[in-house]
């Protein structure tokens, strides 16, 4: 199989619908294999080989664009400001209320900032990875001469009540599932030393910037798990050359990838075409098409599609199983030609492998089964998904 992908990745153009096939059977880790075929599946590398290495190089040295202007000359604005005492009726100042003063913005980022916090914080609390030092901190960030407030600074002296800006909108049921919440003795980490930092802020990061770059959307609860797989798989990446812009190719990737879901996070488009009750509906839809007995039994217990398939499709199922086994469902999502339509069949999959129990089940255990689904082999999970596939 390694050498399957070697070949089509070693052409000079890479043959995509070649690439998809493999991919969509899952991607081994073996040489950064992984990495590669969804930087192409995500659309951050082209299909010609001969224009990875300009692209890259371009694109890194944007986002080291993004951190000098969102996060480094902001915080040297603000670290400046006790040492100047210019005329503060003149300059914008802290109380200013006009909408487009810059401290009004500061104050409005450092709300999404909390939120963020607090959610990465928070990223697969059973895995230490997201816990330990990066081999590659940001220097930019880190640099000891740096006088500037860093976002780590800024959620210290930041006093706003977070609870304020809590942003969860699924409405009927929680974001994270409830037995894969972590025991609040965890939710606190110790800060790391000066001159490292942890996994987990390199995704605040991430995601602040991408919050400030589109501000239509910002941020919402439940973006934090998306970016969590794409970060894991860049930056455990065999290939140290890539490792080391782990954090510029996964903001890029979660862009192109945020762009195709975004939909799922806007609350105005929910009852759209695009938005997600149309899709939870459509789960229900696919799922009268190939088993009636059971879409009717879930209909009579009133057990509607958001109260488990909102989390299941706007998170990709990144609450719902292990990482490795989240990032191998992935595989076959960022394979799918037709985006996400997978990702119903996968759903539906999901509800006919433990049919016999839903069908036994009153109204409290089928909302538990479902809430935290019990098949942990997710490679039958995708064979049961293809098999439905197969039989439209």
């Amino acid at each position: 199989r390694i050498a399957d992908f070697q070949e089509v990745l070693g052409e000079p153009t890479v043959a995509l619908s070649k690439l998809r096939d493999l991919c969509f059977s899952g991607i081994p880790f073996d040489g950064g294999l992984r990495c590669l075929c969804w930087k192409i599946l995500l659309n951050y590398l082209p299909l010609e080989k001969a224009l990875w290495s300009s692209l890259l190089k371009k694109q890194r040295d944007l986002y080291s664009q993004f951190l000098k202007e969102m996060i480094i000359q902001p915080g040297i604005a603000k670290a400046n400001l006790g040492v100047s005492r210019e005329d503060v009726t003149l300059e914008d100042h802290p109380l200013n209320p006009n909408p487009d003063s810059r401290w009004n913005t500061y104050f409005k980022d450092n709300e999404v900032l909390l939120q963020i916090d607090k959610d990465v914080r928070r990223l697969y609390p059973d895995m230490a990875f997201f816990q330990r030092p990066t081999d590659y901190p940001c220097l930019l960030i880190l640099d000891p001469q740096n006088e500037f407030e860093t976002l780590r600074k800024r959620v210290e002296q930041t006093t706003l009540k977070s609870q304020t800006v809590a942003r969860n909108r699924s409405g009927v049921t929680n974001v994270s599932s409830p037995l894969k919440t972590t025991p609040n003795s965890l939710s606190e980490y110790e800060v790391l030393p000066n001159g490292c930092e942890a996994h987990w802020e390199v995704v605040e990061r991430i995601l602040f910037i991408y919050a400030k770059l589109n501000p239509g959307i910002a941020y919402v609860q439940g973006m934090n798990e998306i970016v969590g797989p794409l970060y894991y798989t860049f930056a455990t990446d065999p290939n140290s050359e890539w490792k080391e812009h782990a954090e510029a190719d996964t903001f890029f990737c979660f862009t192109n990838l945020m762009a195709e879901i975004r939909d799922n996070f806007i609350k105005s488009l929910d009852d759209s075409q695009c938005g997600i009750t149309y899709k939870m509906e459509k789960v229900y839809s696919t799922l009268k098409e190939k088993d009636v007995e059971l879409y009717l039994k879930l209909q009579e217990q009133n057990i509607k599609p958001q109260f488990f398939a909102f989390r299941w499709l706007t998170l990709l199922l990144s609450q719902e199983f292990l990482l490795p086994d989240v990032i191998r469902i992935w595989d076959s999502l960022f394979a799918d030609d037709k985006r996400f339509d997978f990702l119903l069949l996968v759903c539906c999959a999901m509800l006919t492998l433990i049919r016999d129990q839903l069908l036994e089940g009153d109204f409290t255990l089928n909302m538990r089964l479902l809430q935290d689904y019990p098949i942990s082999d997710v490679h039958l999970i995708l064979k049961k998904a293809k098999e439905l596939q197969d039989s439209k």
